[in-house]
């Protein structure tokens, strides 16, 4: 049986971890917020997914919000906390790993919650599940990576269409453009997820670890520059009037009124 380290343990407000085989289950647990990210949750997530990269009897992860949402992104009101310093923004989305991570999608998958699905390897979802980057409605932008992962994961022009519109991209056509691996009844997503992993499993680990890490590897080149603009972008959307506006109105549930400044 495959056993966590010594002393390991996470939030239990904030996440639950299981092991099946030789695959690390992380689940949000903070449904009230629809898992949105606060500090405590980026912390949990980052001892989670160390433990994946640490341990060598972990081969697979597979990262879910339950049976009913995935994450919400950012908590608005409390910020995602300090990036850490082996996953990055929500311990997660600027982690370099080497072993396969899944994404298990039921529910909206909305802003840094898409970002979070974009970071991982494989992507299961229902056929009920939300993927969406809105900031634009709010007057913010995407910082999570989406910037310039989405066009990686999507044709271009898809990637402008959900940046630029805040629109949201039916889980069906997420598979058809090469995005989700499979779309299956709602309920059945972690069962599938699971059966992925397990295939996975049955290949020698050192030569999965292996094909991953040389894909990422030519895949992130310039994930350097991706971050870079990114956090320009984030500075001067900062500094300007329609950010407040837009946090403004998204928490007085108004519609937000653009200035352009």
């Amino acid at each position: 049986m495959t056993a966590l380290s010594k002393g390991f343990t996470v939030n239990p407000d904030r996440a639950k971890v299981d092991v099946v085989g030789h695959t690390l289950v992380v689940t949000m647990t903070r449904h009230a917020k629809r898992n949105a990210i606060d500090g405590a949750m980026t912390e949990a997530l980052d001892t989670a997914l160390n433990e994946l990269d640490d341990n060598p009897d972990l081969w697979v992860g597979i990262l879910t919000g339950g049976t009913e949402m995935f994450c919400a992104g950012t908590d608005m009101a409390a910020t995602s906390g300090t990036p850490t310093e082996r996953g990055g923004v929500y311990g997660v989305v600027g982690r370099t790993r080497r072993k396969p991570l899944i994404a298990a999608v039921e529910g909206v998958a909305f802003g840094g919650g898409f970002e979070v699905v974009m970071a991982c390897d494989l992507v299961v979802a229902s056929a009920e599940a939300r993927f969406a980057l809105p900031e634009v409605k709010r007057g913010l932008v995407a910082t999570s990576g989406a910037l310039f992962r989405a066009s990686r994961v999507l044709p271009l022009n898809v990637a402008k269409y959900l940046l630029l519109t805040g629109a949201e991209l039916a889980p069906a056509e997420a598979h058809r453009l090469g995005l989700v691996a499979e779309v299956v009844e709602q309920g059945h997503v972690l069962a599938n997820a699971l059966a992925l992993a397990s295939a996975i499993e049955a290949n020698a680990p050192i030569s999965v670890q292996q094909s991953l890490q040389v894909v990422d590897a030519l895949a992130s080149t310039d994930d350097a520059r991706g971050w870079e603009l990114t956090q320009q972008a984030r500075r001067i959307i900062g500094e300007s009037e329609d950010s407040s506006e837009g946090v403004s109105a998204f928490f007085e549930r108004r519609a937000p009124q653009w200035t352009g400044r």
